[in-house]
């Protein structure tokens, strides 16, 4: 069964931002799909479905390799 599970992120702003959030994100173990609804006045909305939950830090921690901030910390 799958998990889905949405996250703000803050500073997208562009299809760059968007590849570079999805390729980290994509990367954790269980990842099996990630979309992005890309805001540019306010945090975008990144939807990841995994196999199983995902701890928040390692989505953060993802999110920060791309260079980008989850809302609300």
């Amino acid at each position: 069964m799958s998990v889905v599970a949405t996250y703000a992120v803050t500073g997208m702003t562009c299809d760059h931002c968007v590849k570079a959030v999805t390729e980290e994100v994509s990367s954790l173990d269980g990842v099996t799909s990630v979309d992005v609804a890309l805001a540019t006045d306010g945090p975008s909305q990144v939807t990841v479905t995994s196999d199983a939950a995902l701890d928040r830090s390692a989505v953060a921690d993802a999110v920060d390799e791309a260079g980008y901030e989850l809302a609300g910390g």
